[in-house]
């Protein structure tokens, strides 16, 4: 018989869902935010966030692949500002691409990611807003960062759906949420 998936309550924007746990290191879990294919939820996190957005002084949003992509998809419709995505491989088209590396906590793996040279257009000395679903560790955040800095672009601020962890980490985030990462207890129930 299998086990019952652990969840954790949340509520974005208005909306509710139960997140499932997965563990990423031993005796450490964290709850998953899968936006994508929940139209509802990516609207209303838009809605919200574009809200949120609204004091900041900036021209450009800047994702990572891949589960942001419908969320600033559709925070660029909300606010009428366009959107570059940060690749996470490299393709010809591409051209003299920038890249920055760093370390995924959801696979556990190391990965590049790439501003395509027709998007480093768009960002030179643009003031940009960094976009994420879930910013956890903040590795991807520091890519695009890194990255956006090489640019020549300005970071007029950062914005994500849920931070996690240490919630002092993050206190320049603009969020709709706030995640614990889950220690031993809820580890240990599997």
């Amino acid at each position: 018989m299998q086990a019952t998936q652990r969840t954790y309550s949340v509520e974005i924007a208005g909306l509710k869902r139960e997140l499932p746990l997965f563990r990423v290191a031993s005796n450490v879990r964290i709850a998953v935010l899968n936006v994508l294919g929940d139209t509802a939820l990516v609207q209303a996190a838009a809605t919200s966030l574009a809200n949120r957005l609204a004091e900041l002084d900036y021209s450009v949003l800047v994702t990572a692949e891949a589960k942001s992509i419908p969320l600033i998809h559709a925070l660029s419709v909300a606010t009428a500002r366009p959107y570059a995505v940060l690749r996470k491989s490299y393709k010809p088209y591409m051209g003299d691409a920038l890249s920055a590396t760093t370390h995924s906590i959801t696979t556990g793996e190391e990965q590049t990611l790439y501003l395509d040279a027709k998007d480093r257009d768009l960002v030179a000395g643009a003031r940009i807003v960094l976009v994420d679903d879930v910013i956890s560790s903040g590795s991807t955040l520091q890519a695009m960062r890194k990255i956006m800095g090489r640019a020549g672009a300005i970071i007029a601020g950062e914005a994500a759906i849920m931070t996690e962890g240490e919630r002092g980490d993050w206190s320049d985030v603009i969020a709709l949420g706030h995640l614990p990462v889950f220690g031993d207890e809820a580890a240990a129930a599997d």
